[in-house]
């Protein structure tokens, strides 16, 4: 008797685990557009764009490679919007009683997967370098999670950047050579940009339809949509921007919206490209002498430390963890992360870009967005849900630990040693949006302060009783305890008035 095969959204690579252990012979692929999945969250138009003009190119894939496939489009009439009832609905036309499954990437789905009429069966995905157990093995019996640990680890499992037992050229880490302010110029023209063909228009066009009033402009796309595309996408910022990659990959400029940053995430998490291809492509652009060291472990960090590691911190800690709030702020998210009118440059540009691009790399999600929603108090919820829902590459298992965890401490420091705030100092340095605000970063109280300033101290005096005690946080506490009383006054009275102006909606 023949079994279904379910290949989902994020899953489209011939070597998933479940085409990989299934019969071409007898069994059948599933692979179904559902409102189940467009609607969890309100996604960004192009992000819906991208995973389904890809599933209709890789479901044509499959079936040029001999496999019986269906395929059920999102406007199709029999469409029964879950992914669960889909496959009922092909097990009683096919007659098939049991599926193939590679594990999905939320909890969410495994859950009604183990929860689905027909028993499915839920293969490890084999695409990822560390494996659950492996890194369980490594988790047990450590009092935090740091990700440098684990990446080192990987490193030695892995071979990359490696000159036998020790790390090429010496050190592990080149983050101190990572940290260059934006330059007066960027020499690379962006990712590679791709001309919709039919399927992908044909797609364009009813996402149009369907979710339109969506946060997000669908056009103009440019996305990748296919395995040859991204690998196309891939070498051409190898070629073009992994040399200056490492020096300014954490800055951030007012009409430079990808530096010489890849954009290759949304195709390796919707398995266009294979990690570990990405990182052999680096490491041989550094061993001919075409990128240098500091950019290439910083790039290839960013797959085997970063990636790897919030996948495994996603699934250590189980389906709760997006829903932690160890700091108890439970402020509503503020209207300029959805469009609203504001006065902060920084603010306004991440999120023009984010409406416009589906995408903003990992020092604006970080130190703008994600530092003004922490400093605001914003339950971390609303945050988690949003980034999830306007960013292009976002997935949970990948999205929640990354903004759960380190953008919002929100789990208490498991996996970062302090939260990531700062005041309006550091984005002034790292960009050159501070020139063209409104509000001055040079002050601090008063008319024209900038809001990051005033954020900042407030919230290290609300939070004092949770964060006190961090021994890396005690210099900030050092220099508030040292202002004068009057002044550390002023700052909460005008944060709080702050704040409660955001709430009542008023542009700030």
């Amino acid at each position: 008797m023949s079994r279904l095969v379910l290949v989902l959204g994020d899953q489209l690579s011939p070597e998933i685990a479940a085409l990989k252990a299934a019969d071409k012979g007898r069994d059948v692929v599933v692979m179904a557009e559902v409102a189940d999945e467009t609607g969890y969250v309100p996604h960004h138009p192009k992000k819906i764009a991208l995973v389904l003009a890809a599933m209709r190119k890789f479901a044509e894939e499959l079936r040029a490679d001999g496999w019986d496939l269906r395929y059920t489009q999102l406007d199709d009439s029999a469409n029964s919007g879950s992914i669960v009832r889909e496959l009922l609905r092909r097990a009683e036309e096919t007659g098939a009683s049991e599926v193939l499954a590679t594990e999905p990437g939320e909890w969410r789905l495994i859950e009604a997967l183990g929860e689905a009429p027909i028993p499915v069966k839920q293969l490890a995905d084999d695409r990822f370098l560390a494996s659950h157990n492996d890194f369980e093995t490594w988790a047990e019996g450590r009092k935090s999670l740091r990700m440098e640990y684990f990446y080192r680890e990987m490193r030695r499992r892995t071979g990359y950047l490696m000159d036998g037992d020790d790390p090429e050229g010496g050190v592990w880490n080149y983050d101190s050579e990572n940290r260059k302010p934006a330059p007066d110029a960027i020499d690379f023209a962006g990712p590679m940009q791709f001309t919709p063909d039919e399927t992908v228009e044909e797609v364009l066009d009813l996402v149009e339809a369907r979710f339109g009033g969506n946060f997000g402009d669908l056009r103009p796309f440019h996305f990748a949509t296919d395995r040859g595309q991204a690998r196309r996408a891939l070498t051409h910022f190898i070629k073009g921007a992994l040399p200056k990659f490492g020096d300014y990959q954490d800055a951030m400029m007012n009409d430079e919206r990808f530096l010489y940053h890849a954009v290759i995430s949304p195709y390796l998490n919707i398995g266009l490209l294979d990690p570990s291809e990405v990182c052999a492509a680096a490491e041989e652009a550094y061993a001919k002498g075409h990128a240098p060291l500091n950019a290439v472990e910083g790039f290839i960090r960013q797959i085997i430390g970063w990636r790897e590691f919030v996948r495994g911190i996603y699934f250590l800690e189980g389906p709760g963890y997006p829903r932690q709030n160890k700091l108890m702020q439970q402020r509503k998210l503020p209207a300029v992360y959805w469009g609203g009118e504001t006065r902060m440059t920084c603010m306004a540009k991440a999120v023009e870009q984010t409406r416009e691009e589906a995408y903003a790399h990992h020092i604006q999600r970080l130190m703008v967005t994600g530092n003004f929603a922490l400093l605001s108090g914003v339950n971390p919820a609303e945050v988690h849900e949003w980034y999830l829902a306007v960013y292009v590459d976002a997935f949970e298992w990948v999205e929640a630990p990354n903004t759960v965890g380190m953008s919002q401490f929100a789990d208490g420091g498991l996996f970062a040693s302090k939260p990531y705030v700062s005041s309006g100092a550091y984005i002034n340095r790292m960009s050159d949006y501070c020139k063209s605000c409104a509000y001055d970063v040079g002050t601090k109280v008063g008319e024209g302060a900038c809001p990051f300033n005033l954020l900042y101290w407030n919230f290290l005096d609300r939070q004092r009783a949770r964060l006190g005690d961090n021994p890396r946080m005690g210099n900030m506490y050092r220099t508030w305890d040292r202002m004068d009383g009057d002044k550390r006054e002023q700052i909460v009275a005008e944060a709080e008035a702050l704040l409660e102006a955001l709430g009542r909606g008023e542009v700030v």
